[in-house]
């Protein structure tokens, strides 16, 4: 994930600023050389990691700071709130047409940045939002191109628009434009060609597109595990096109980060997504003030409930049903199963304890799926699924010829069985002891953990 070696840095030197009662100039200053050299590894511009440094330093050897009861936590929170201000502070919108008028995006970005996957997973945020989007295949130079993007077109259930491969972009992004007009569309996605680097003939050919039709956005998709090289990519596309926007691919990958410090600094203009894995539901809006907890270990509990809310789709008499059998230490086998596929589908449990401030703070991705063993978990999971339906909606039943017949199913030992159902039994009897940790929020503004 990316940050990690940022956020394991800066959480050592945050560490021996607590340690302090007080802290002198000089505390601060050693501090800050350690932050410093901890961004330029991350791969932040060094002109901004210079005027950052200088900012906070400013702000931290102030008699306020200095004198205060807490110096140390003082300095984080100026850091945080410098952090903030470098990614932009506030979180930017993509700018769409009031009413039924047609808002257009332009697409644009370098070949293998995932430009034609994220205009696919833009259209289904919007999709959501009510709007009708149109898809369309402008990328005449790729063989797959177009094809990929009327596959993600039928999988976000969006509306796709090809005259093939013979025609102009130009040309394409016209008859798309009275085609979306005369269908109802909301919001038209132009997906450009991109290149395996920038040259002249690729920007004649955006421009020629911008010139020939209105557009009201220019979204640059770029790779966030190029680093420093995607900052320099977003300089040069405003300057020969102009952007309106920026969305970060693959923040999911082992990315130093310093893409998304950079770039609203160097370029001025705001991250809009960011791309958090290869599904087309992984696109998360870009909010500055989570990413700099995220980026202090500090946690980032308002995505991660936006998650749940997404993710877990419960109706009203479900949610009832299972909030009293919490209460009650009623809940059996089949809520087992359902709550493993709620954590699924928000990223599994190293991602939601990675968003939880404390106990992902300081931990790497690895080391959390570590220390929760994914692979013990399926093996619960196996051992669920290798009951009769009878059996997991009545625990109590499972006497030991059941568990021997369970254990060979699931391919696990008998012990295993066991000691899982011996688990099982206690968290229930927890759960009936602690009414009211297992609160929820689900589409009214709850929120439930899966246990």
């Amino acid at each position: 994930m990316a940050f990690e070696s940022l956020t394991e840095k800066l959480q050592n030197v945050f560490k021996g600023l607590r340690s302090k009662g007080r802290l002198t100039e000089e505390d601060v200053k050693t501090a800050l050389k350690e932050v410093r050299l901890a961004l330029l590894e991350a791969d932040v511009n060094f002109r901004v990691v210079k005027q950052f440094v200088k900012s906070v330093e400013e702000r931290a050897v102030g008699q306020d700071v200095m004198n205060g009861l807490n110096p140390g936590q003082m300095v984080i929170k100026i850091v945080n709130e410098e952090m903030v201000s470098l990614m932009g502070s506030e979180t930017t919108e993509i700018r769409l047409q009031p009413g039924k008028a047609v808002t257009v995006i332009m697409m644009c970005g370098l070949q293998g940045a995932g430009k034609t996957t994220t205009a696919a997973k833009l259209a289904g945020k919007l999709k959501l939002k009510g709007k009708k989007c149109l898809l369309v295949a402008a990328d005449v130079y790729r063989p797959a191109a177009i094809k990929q993007l009327e596959l993600n077109a039928k999988k976000q259930e969006v509306d796709f628009f090809s005259i093939g491969d013979k025609n102009s972009p130009v040309d394409i992004s016209k008859a798309a434009i009275e085609h979306a007009v005369r269908n109802g569309h909301n919001v038209v996605f132009i997906d450009t060609a991109g290149r395996l680097q920038i040259d002249d003939e690729m920007m004649r050919e955006l421009q020629d597109i911008k010139n020939s039709v209105e557009v009201h956005d220019t979204i640059l998709v770029v790779d966030a595990m190029t680093g420093q090289e995607a900052v320099n990519v977003a300089k040069t596309f405003d300057e020969k096109i102009g952007i309106d926007g920026v969305i970060l691919s693959k923040m999911d990958g082992d990315a130093r980060g310093g893409a998304a410090l950079s770039i609203k600094s160097v370029t001025g203009k705001p991250i809009l997504y960011v791309g958090m894995g290869e599904k087309l539901t992984d696109l998360e809006q870009f909010y500055p003030d989570r990413m700099a907890s995220r980026i202090l270990g500090m946690g980032d509990v308002l995505t991660l409930i936006e998650k749940a809310q997404e993710s877990i789709d419960i109706d009203e008499d479900k949610e009832r049903e299972m909030s009293r059998k919490l209460k009650k230490g009623k809940f059996d086998f089949e809520d087992y199963l359902e709550s493993m596929t709620q954590m699924k589908k928000m990223g599994g449990i190293a991602s939601i304890l990675g968003m939880m401030p404390g106990l992902g703070m300081g931990l790497k991705t690895q080391e959390l799926e570590n220390a929760i063993d994914e692979k013990k978990m399926a093996r619960m999971e196996a051992i669920v699924l290798s009951m009769t339906k009878k059996e997991r909606q009545n625990p109590d039943i499972l006497n030991p010829s059941r568990k021997h017949r369970i254990a060979k199913g699931a391919g696990v030992d008998i012990s295993e069985v066991n000691r899982f159902i011996k688990q099982f039994e206690q968290s229930r009897k927890m759960m009936k002891q602690l009414p009211g940790m297992m609160g929820g929020m689900g589409k009214k503004g709850r929120f439930r953990m899966p246990f």
